[in-house]
């Protein structure tokens, strides 16, 4: 069954606002991502105009700018960027990723990237960073516990970075789900009916609607072509409204 799209399908005022006040919450998230992406961009042009491959140490560049995203944006709980494998002229793979803890001190995340070792942690399998790899676009992945990072349940926010064309990696920031939660389920309580968001795959990442819970799987259309289209549409019954330019959709039973 396809998704039907006309006047009937564009729902209520508030539905159209709620939509709308979640692509806010988000806009913040991804302003810092861009910011990361933009100087990562720039960084890494550099080195290719001098005729050189970067190196790990050339991404140090990027920290006084994580710090200060880490610090202004309270929804923010680590940002970095993750570079694509063989881009670096001196390591396999790399993370220049920053977090803080819940006394505000920032601190770098360190992982063994070495694929000769049992420890190897193979990021390029995640959402967060397969799909803007994939498709060129800003994702919003998980909910998922971030074993990486902090054993936190969280969503990861990213978008693509590239050079002459060329992907270089992602430029990433991670929010905690109960942050997210706080911020958005009074939106999604201001609605007539169980409410729930959901990313391009189909995974709830909140949810009013005691039966699809945050984490679990929505059965419904291929909401990554919904939010490419960016139109409100139908669905089995489900009333569906991209999120103003977020990789989210507003789905109402």
């Amino acid at each position: 069954m396809g998704v039907s799209s006309g006047p009937a399908t564009l729902g209520t005022d508030t539905t159209t606002w709620v939509a709308a006040q979640v692509g806010g919450a988000l806009e913040a998230v991804f302003d810092a991502v861009a910011a990361t992406r933009a100087d990562t961009a720039a960084l890494l042009g550099r080195a290719t105009a001098d005729g050189r491959r970067p190196t790990s140490a050339d991404l140090a560049a990027l920290r006084p700018g994580l710090h200060l995203r880490l610090t202004r944006e309270e929804l923010v709980s680590g940002a970095g960027f993750v570079v694509a494998p063989g881009l670096l002229a001196d390591v396999p793979a790399w993370l220049e990723w920053w977090q803080s803890n819940a006394d505000g001190e920032v601190r770098p995340l360190v992982l063994d990237l070495d694929p000769g070792h049992s420890a190897y942690a193979d990021y390029t399998h995640w959402d967060w960073f397969a799909l803007p790899r994939d498709t060129g676009r800003r994702a919003v992945a998980g909910p998922y516990v971030d074993y990486l990072c902090s054993d936190e349940y969280s969503l990861t926010l990213s978008e693509p970075v590239c050079v002459r064309g060329r992907f270089a990696g992602v430029a990433a920031a991670d929010v905690y789900l109960r942050h997210f939660e706080a911020a958005v389920l009074p939106l999604l309580r201001h609605l007539d009916r169980p409410a729930r968001l959901v990313n391009a795959r189909g995974r709830v990442a909140a949810s009013t609607d005691p039966a699809q819970l945050a984490g679990s799987l929505t059965k419904g259309p291929d909401f990554g072509e919904l939010l490419t289209d960016g139109r409100p549409g139908t669905y089995d019954g489900m009333l569906l409204v991209p999120c103003r330019g977020i990789p989210l959709v507003l789905v109402l039973a």
